[in-house]
């Protein structure tokens, strides 16, 4: 988008319109949204059940894909809306699929069975995230992230190389550890006290506070539950059984990591997505940010949407992170409609086209857009 095209975005305009199309959207809310919740949870439960039901006969990737399809389905599609207090208002539904009372206390691996806790998820990612977008304090801001290895001097193939094998553990090296670290420094915020000193060396040492907490409420509990109780649960079946699930699990957790990181890196990433140097003035700024720093991926059915995690809608999901799943199918061809209407560019490509865009930019070799506000 040119600097021009970008100045001349009637902003106050643009913000009536986004609301006029919310306003709608909220009429059209009800149980019906909550039903389509409960039938994408489904789907992931049957492939964890598959997926479960086969691992302990030998060690193979298709039980493995099935498990982790159920855990990427269970954090993308289940947790993260309803964290985003997705169906809080839905008449009649269950209230352990809202946001005060989903994984919380004794549910927390019954409904969030992941890394990082729903607090941590929550801050990083619905206050920081969505109120940040392509900025600095954004952390999941791609470029910022990997300036040590955009300037790193590297050859680029091993740049790549790199990028390739932080793919498949990058919810245990990056996400959680950044969610643990971003929960603690907004809780010594509220109470006022002194910012704690916090580096990605502490978030793993037994020897500082950080790391002991990090370790109690992240790391030991998700191996306990993964890799120690549910292989044992096959341990009647015999000790290979058991280990075969073991490393299906293990298989599966690289896998979900692959999966998560093809969908969700390439959504704010690219050499023409923006990003930001200071915040956004007013809503219609706002609303316009979510848009030239968001892309989505092909949309349209349930099917196509479940293996994406609706992660595809992208653009849509940042205009109104708190909307039900099934109503971004509904809205989608408006806001494309709206974004022509103000001749706003709106990214829509393939998942692998965006992947290369998003891992250039990464390893250094393209930069993203940058609007020069007069």
């Amino acid at each position: 988008m040119s600097l021009h095209s970008y100045q001349s975005v009637d902003r106050e305009q643009l913000a009536k319109d986004i609301n006029e199309i919310h306003q709608q959207a909220l009429a059209n809310i009800g149980i019906d949204d909550f039903e389509h919740l409960t039938r994408m949870e489904r789907w992931g439960k049957i492939c964890s059940i598959i997926g479960y039901g086969t691992a302990w006969i030998f060690p193979n990737p298709i039980s493995a894909l099935l498990i982790s399809q159920g855990s990427f389905t269970r954090w993308t599609q289940v947790g993260h809306p309803i964290v985003h207090r997705a169906y809080d208002k839905v008449e009649g539904v269950d209230k352990n699929y809202t946001s005060k009372k989903f994984a919380q206390g004794w549910r927390r691996f019954m409904d969030w069975p992941d890394w990082f806790t729903v607090a941590g998820w929550h801050h990083e990612h619905d206050v920081l995230h969505h109120y940040s977008l392509g900025e600095k304090a954004d952390p999941n801001n791609a470029q910022h992230n990997m300036e040590w290895l955009r300037q790193s001097g590297l050859p680029m193939w091993l740049r790549y190389v790199i990028v390739a094998f932080f793919s498949g553990i990058w919810k245990l090296v990056y996400y959680t550890p950044r969610t643990h670290k971003e929960l603690h420094l907004n809780s010594a915020r509220q109470q006022g006290e002194p910012k704690p000193v916090m580096t990605r060396i502490g978030a793993w040492s037994l020897f500082t506070e950080q790391g002991r907490s990090f370790w109690l409420q992240s790391i030991l509990p998700y191996i306990a539950y993964r890799f120690v109780l549910l292989p044992l649960l096959f341990l009647p079946l015999g000790s290979f059984a058991a280990l075969s699930v073991l490393i299906n699990s293990i298989l599966a957790e690289i896998f979900t990591n692959m999966h998560s990181f093809l969908v969700m890196i390439p959504n704010h990433a690219g050499d023409d997505v923006m990003m930001f140097d200071e915040k956004a003035k007013g809503k219609g700024e706002f609303y316009l940010r979510q848009i030239l720093g968001s892309v989505n991926y092909p949309t349209g059915s349930n099917l196509n949407d479940f293996f994406y995690g609706w992660l595809n809608y992208q653009v849509e999901h940042h205009l109104w992170p708190n909307m039900p799943l099934s109503q971004y199918q509904k809205v989608q061809p408006q806001v494309m409609a709206l974004c022509k209407k103000h001749n706003i560019p709106y990214l829509q490509q393939s998942v692998f086209k965006r992947l290369l865009k998003a891992v250039d930019v990464m390893v250094g070799k393209t930069s993203m857009l940058k609007p020069v506000v007069a």
